[in-house]
C-alpha cells in the first residue's frame, strides 16, 4: 500500500530508475522513437558488426498510423550497401523488437557516428596473408597504404555475402 499526499504525491522516495523513460520517452518521441530502447539494443537487433557501422537515428510512421514506418538509420563510410543488402533481415529483427509490424523499410543517411561509440567498437584485425603483406610493402604512400591495409584487415576477416549474426 503506497501512502499519498492530499496532492495525490507518493510520501516516498522512489528510485532515478522509475522516472527516466518518462523524462527521457518525450525527448526520443520528439525525435521519432516510440521506444527509447531501440537506441540502447540496436548491437541486439542488427548485431555486433552491423552496430558498429551504424545507429538508428528515427523512426517515422504515416500520418495516422502507427504501423508500415520508415527507420532512419546513420551509416557510415561505404557500410550502406551491406547494411542494404541485409534489409529485410533488418526489418524483420526490428519488427520483432517493438512486437508488430512497426518499420516497413529502412531509410539509410551516411555520417560519421559520435566518437564515443567509435572508440568502444574497434574491430580486432584479422592476421593478413604473407602475399597481402608483401604487396603492401612495397607502396611508398604511406597514406595509401593505411588505407589499403586497413581493407585488407577487413576483408580479410569476412567470408561471403554479409550476413546478420
Amino acid at each position: 500500500m503506497t501512502e499519498t499526499t492530499p496532492e495525490g504525491r507518493s510520501r516516498y522516495s522512489r528510485a532515478v530508475g522509475e522516472a527516466l523513460p518518462k523524462v527521457g520517452g518525450a525527448a526520443f518521441r520528439r525525435y521519432g522513437f516510440m521506444h527509447s530502447q531501440i537506441v540502447a539494443r540496436w548491437a541486439d537487433i542488427v548485431g555486433a558488426e552491423y552496430a558498429r557501422h551504424s545507429t538508428p537515428e528515427a523512426l517515422k510512421f504515416p500520418i495516422g498510423k502507427k504501423s508500415g514506418g520508415t527507420l532512419s538509420v546513420l551509416v557510415t563510410g561505404a557500410f550502406a550497401p551491406m547494411l542494404r543488402h541485409v534489409e529485410p533481415q533488418v526489418v524483420e529483427r526490428a519488427n520483432r523488437f517493438f512486437g508488430y509490424a512497426a518499420v516497413a523499410r529502412l531509410a539509410l543517411r551516411h555520417g560519421d557516428l559520435p566518437v564515443a561509440r567509435r572508440r568502444r567498437a574497434a574491430a580486432p584485425a584479422a592476421d593478413l596473408a604473407p602475399a597481402t603483406q608483401a604487396t603492401l610493402k612495397d607502396i611508398a604512400d604511406p597514406d595509401l597504404r593505411a588505407s589499403l591495409e586497413s581493407l585488407a584487415h577487413s576483408l580479410a576477416g569476412t567470408s561471403g555475402l554479409p550476413v546478420i549474426r
